[in-house]
């Protein structure tokens, strides 16, 4: 097992990519910890991964709320003991673009995407053991190119790379590997919306020239990775995992 005796916390990890990185984490024997602003989302998924035989525990937590994290991440670490690993992955959208925003959209989306992301690590980091250990955060095809009513997501999934980059060299001196993983078009609740038309479903998996949309364990396979010995000598990259999306269009033109 690639995480055995571990401890890992997983945010956003009630659904989606989350949920699937958790359950393979805790497959590989990492204890894992899930921070979820949807607690029964969180427990169920808690409760699957018991049932399985490893140990979990969910918290109920906006990421984007610093006592909410200060206190999830600190009673977790009283749980299960120093984190080897922080996978960033809560998050949310709002599709528009800069003049349709309402700035109240814009707060939301950074807050979550980008603000979650900085104070899960701000808190986290001071429990890491000697060692050091992976941080991993969820960024996105959209901050890799643009990509149409997406701005405030967009903004925030860019800025994670150039946060990831900073954090590789700032906390390289204490063995502690930052990286992102940069997913295409997932089948998630995050692009239910778009699924749910299937012409627009068609047009999407057309972007992917490997022919599909990606699968949440796609993604958690690349984050498990990142997260492992398998990646020791890998720090300040942007993994892109996305079928073929940024490789750029199968179209004969």
């Amino acid at each position: 097992m690639r995480l055995q005796n571990h401890f890992a916390i997983v945010t956003g990890g009630g659904s989606g990519i989350g949920a699937a990185t958790a359950r393979l984490f805790a497959a590989e024997g990492a204890r894992v910890a899930i921070l979820d602003r949807d607690l029964p989302a969180a427990t169920a998924q808690v409760d699957f991964i018991r049932a399985h035989g490893a140990e979990a525990a969910a918290w109920n937590c906006d990421v984007s709320d610093a006592g909410q994290v200060q206190g999830a991440i600190g009673e977790a670490v009283g749980m299960f003991g120093a984190p080897r690993i922080l996978f960033n992955n809560a998050g949310i959208s709002i599709r528009r673009s800069v003049a349709e925003a309402a700035v109240e959209d814009w707060d939301a989306v950074i807050a979550a995407n980008l603000r979650g992301v900085f104070l899960c690590s701000k808190f986290c980091l001071p429990h890491f053991p000697p060692e050091g250990g992976s941080i991993i955060h969820t960024s996105s095809v959209t901050g890799a190119t643009g990509v149409r009513s997406r701005a405030a997501y967009s903004a925030a999934k860019g800025a994670l790379i150039a946060l990831m980059r900073n954090m590789a060299v700032d906390y390289a001196a204490r063995n502690m590997r930052v990286n992102c993983v940069c997913p295409g078009f997932v089948r998630t609740p995050l692009i239910r919306p778009l699924l749910a038309d299937p012409d627009r479903t068609e047009r999407l998996i057309r972007m992917h020239p490997l022919g599909r949309l990606g699968e949440p364990e796609d993604i958690a396979k690349a984050v498990l990775f990142l997260a492992s010995g398998d990646s020791a000598w890998i720090t300040g990259i942007n993994l892109i995992v996305d079928g073929g999306f940024c490789a750029g269009t199968t179209e004969d033109v």
